[in-house]
């Protein structure tokens, strides 16, 4: 039988530039995670800040960078629980003609080790790109960790099934994504259509994602006070069953399952997208022969 993890989603509200605050409240919610056995956390994208480039001390903030990444891996190892800290602005090169800011999502051990780290490849419109810099053209990495071969994204990456693909096909069977993912990110358009169309939007494309990469996704979300236009949605979701916890709208909280990995191996027997890809003749050449024919 495969193995059965506990997870928590953590989703926060981030107090704008309140970088000391933000981590006491995350590491509040890990402690809480370990207490009720969970094995891996995960906070959202821009947990630490919230998402405020246009602030006078954005930058210098994010110079601190490597301060709390080393505070989370001493988390991890006193509570024995492997985190995903959602992600962290890095400044890199500061004033240098290289001066760069890399938003990085880092998996933690629970022995408080890095185990790997991605930089956000597909960056949100102008709003990210006139600040960050992407992992460009970098391959999608998948790490060997305590819950087997994972693979992360960070936000809008989702949109890009690309992605999970080249993850999935080096064997990534849990895909983690920390997020910072508005209901404003739609357009006026759109939201005079639906006003929670980014809700439809996340829910569709995890749950199709769980199905057409037999995988376990663990999509972490900020949330916030009513009103404000945080979308939410933080949940583990799977093959067959979809969501298996999943919080609400605006709410600050945290959700803790049981992640069985049983349904990822029997959604692979079943579909067989791995397999698919791991042919010669994938794209897409299937040629009958009556020797192979099974009724």
């Amino acid at each position: 039988m495969a193995p059965v993890y506990r997870v928590a989603v953590i989703q926060m509200w981030p107090k704008p530039m309140a970088m000391e605050r933000n981590f006491n409240v995350a590491a509040d919610f890990v402690r809480a995670a370990a207490k009720q056995g969970a094995e891996l956390a995960v906070l959202p994208e821009y947990h630490l800040l919230n998402w405020y480039p246009h602030d006078p001390g954005f930058k210098d903030a994010c110079a601190h960078w490597k301060t709390y990444l080393d505070k989370y891996l001493a988390l991890a190892n006193e509570c024995s629980i492997n985190i995903v800290p959602g992600t962290l602005v890095e400044l890199h090169d500061a004033g240098t003609k290289d001066e760069r800011l890399l938003n990085v999502a880092y998996f933690i051990t629970d022995r408080g080790e890095i185990a790997g780290k991605y930089v956000k490849k597909n960056l949100w419109g102008d709003i990210e790109r006139l600040h960050l810099t992407s992992s460009s053209d970098d391959p999608h990495p998948v790490f060997d960790t305590p819950l087997g071969k994972v693979g992360m994204l960070i936000c809008w990456d989702l949109a890009f099934p690309e992605a999970f693909r080249e993850m999935i096909s080096q064997g990534a069977k849990i895909i983690i994504i920390p997020t910072f993912w508005t209901l404003t990110d739609c357009s006026k358009a759109g939201l005079a259509i639906n006003p929670v169309s980014e809700g439809l939007f996340l829910d569709s494309m995890l749950t199709a994602r769980a199905f057409e990469n037999t995988c376990a996704i663990v999509f972490a979300n900020a949330g916030g006070p009513p009103g404000k236009g945080y979308a939410g949605l933080s949940q583990v979701c799977v093959p067959y069953a979809g969501a298996l916890t999943r919080l609400g709208s605006a709410a600050e909280g945290m959700a803790v399952v049981d992640l069985d990995m049983q349904i990822v191996e029997d959604a692979e027997e079943n579909y067989q997208v791995r397999s698919d890809l791991a042919r010669s003749d994938w794209h897409y050449e299937y040629r009958h022969n009556k020797s192979d024919t099974k009724l």
